[in-house]
């Protein structure tokens, strides 16, 4: 892919150059050896300049010149043959102040030794300390502008013609050499330093044009500028317009995102490429200037075909529940009418409404109307579930006392619960509790909760039926001393079908009763809580925002224990 002008601007910053690589050496690793020998080669000249003074009798001036001259270079050999280096300053300083009173004892800048004033800026340079350039330079600036004025004013120390001849001989070699050297150097490294970015460079873009996304930039008036990656969108995207990159129909969908982008920072969407209509791409969009967008292409095609399978198995998984609920409450309706004649015959026999029976049929009908019940039981519940999963149940709310409700429930359980040697009882309020509640419904919570306690209490066991108004909800309470659940029936119990205990017990019920008080409870915008532990008992806890708020200045009424008796039909 082609890139974007601006990215190629970031890539060929110059101050790219001064990040630290890993790769890249020190600034000065590559010039140490080269300031080391051109130490040793002004050493050397200098010598031979001195030499040849002492020699040929020079100027007293001269030659201390050229041992003030020397002094920084037989320092840095010195360091460097103990692997040492002078600290940035002191070098400086050291190079500024020798070759300058060289300069100033031999008649300034215009004397012989006045290239010497350049000898800062050659050090610095060698020594690949390029931010000592700068000071380095304005010290053989002001080396060289002392220079002139002392050799404006004059030169005290006259020499003689050779002197002064070998002296600028001297000076000249020892700086036009350095400063040769160093832009030698300097150019090497320049040259090296660019080699590595332009190798990083075509990494860089390597990596960006085999990624897997694709990475677009957006101008202010939606043109591309560039882009790097795997031509998800299509090849040379440079000058086309974003908008283009979208099928004819979601086009304008690219120019809102854009929009969004450009105001709120950020925007996202997914579309179907021109380049590949039967495609699906994912893209998110930042702003990253003014006007300018940057844009991340991904490939989600195959994320959207998976979607697109679990949207189809999903309404699949509804259509097979539907017609589940559906089979169920239609049977249920079928079955209904000849169990309702069955009871209705059992019954006329239990009565002997049409003369006396053998005492073995009457116990037969007793049994058959007995199994009809409970039959008739599960029908309805079976039906309640379907009704409640396909969203067809409807409350029939209507305002009563709560209490009424309980203690028909009780009355009707207290033949059970004497069968089955457990202790019934109701823990209600002395006042009336008024409500506005389905009354069925709430019939069919408590029935639901006490058939439950009365299967899993052993004889001898109680089981408690609390109502009381509390936080403004109507609370109920279903509380037993039977053989509880493990943790496992917890995570299973109030779900539609799913029972607890052993076998045996499974087998009594269909594993609705729990599962209709909970969905009962939260038809009235309540909530079914379950507390228990093997061995200790369980208690069902019902919250139900069904409360009709009492008279001001009316208190809260004590609560008090019934015991049911009679029978009463629910």
């Amino acid at each position: 892919m082609r890139p974007s002008l601006s990215i190629r601007d970031a890539f060929d910053d110059p101050r790219s150059g001064d990040l630290p690589d890993a790769r890249t050496p020190a600034p000065h690793a590559d010039l140490a050896g080269l300031g080391f020998w051109w130490n040793a080669a002004w050493l050397a000249v200098v010598a031979a300049g001195l030499v040849f003074l002492v020699g040929g009798g020079g100027p007293r001036a001269g030659m201390i010149a050229l041992v003030l001259g020397a002094t920084p270079a037989l320092i840095d050999v010195l360091l460097g043959a103990l692997g040492k280096a002078p600290a940035d300053r002191l070098r400086l300083i050291l190079w500024t102040l020798g070759p300058g009173a060289a300069v100033f004892l031999t008649g300034g800048a215009l004397g012989p030794l006045g290239a010497w004033v350049l000898a800062p800026l050659a050090a610095a340079a060698l020594a690949g300390r390029i931010p000592l350039i700068a000071p380095a330079g304005a010290g053989a600036l002001a080396l060289l502008g002392f220079g002139l004025l002392i050799s404006l004013l004059g030169d005290p120390a006259a020499q003689p013609h050779m002197a002064e001849t070998l002296l600028t001989a001297v000076a000249i070699v020892t700086v036009a050499g350095g400063l040769a050297l160093a832009l030698l150097s300097l150019l090497r490294r320049i040259e090296r330093r660019d080699r590595l970015r332009q190798a990083e460079l075509r990494h860089l873009r390597r990596l960006l044009d085999d990624q897997p996304t694709q990475l677009i930039e957006v101008g202010p008036e939606g043109a591309i500028l560039g882009a790097f990656g795997s031509g998800l969108a299509g090849q040379d995207l440079a000058g086309q317009v974003f908008s283009g990159l979208a099928t004819a129909d979601r086009r304008q969908d690219l120019v809102l995102a854009l929009q969004r982008a450009r105001r709120e920072g950020r925007a996202e969407l997914a579309f179907a490429p021109a380049a590949d209509p039967q495609g699906w791409l994912e893209a998110r969009l930042k702003r990253i200037g003014a006007m300018r967008v940057m844009v991340v292409l991904s490939d989600a095609r195959a994320r959207r075909d998976h979607e697109a399978e679990l949207e189809t198995a999903r309404v699949e998984a509804e259509a097979q529940n539907t017609g589940k609920s559906r089979f169920l409450a239609n049977m249920s309706h079928e079955l209904r009418t000849p169990l309702n004649a069955i009871m209705g015959f059992s019954d006329i026999m239990r009565s002997r409404l049409f003369g006396p029976l053998p005492d073995r049929y009457g116990e037969y009908a007793e049994l058959i109307h007995e199994s009809g019940r409970h039959l008739l039981d599960l029908i309805n519940d079976v039906l309640d579930m379907s009704k409640i999963e396909a969203e067809r149940f409807e409350l029939s709310r209507e305002e009563f006392d709560g209490r009424e409700a309980i203690n028909a429930v009780l009355r009707l359980m207290r033949g059970q619960a004497d069968r089955a040697g457990v202790q019934l009882r109701g823990v209600l309020p002395k006042e009336p509790l008024e409500i506005d509640a389905d009354r069925r419904a709430l019939k069919q919570i408590v029935l639901n909760l006490i058939s439950n306690a009365l299967k899993f209490t052993p004889r001898t066991g109680a089981v408690t039926v609390g109502l009381q108004a509390a936080g403004g909800m109507m609370e109920l309470v279903v509380a037993d001393t039977g053989i509880g659940m493990s943790a496992e029936d917890l995570v299973r119990v109030g779900r539609p079908y799913e029972q607890a205990g052993d076998a045996e017990r499974r087998a009594a019920g269909t594993g609705l009763g729990l599962s209709l008080v909970r969905s009962f409870a939260e038809l009235h915008g309540g909530e079914m809580f379950i507390e228990s532990a093997v061995g200790e008992g369980t208690t069902v806890t019902v919250r139900m925002p069904v409360l009709i708020p009492p008279a001001e200045g009316a208190e809260a009424a004590p609560l008090q224990e019934v015991e049911p008796t009679g029978v009463s039909a629910l």
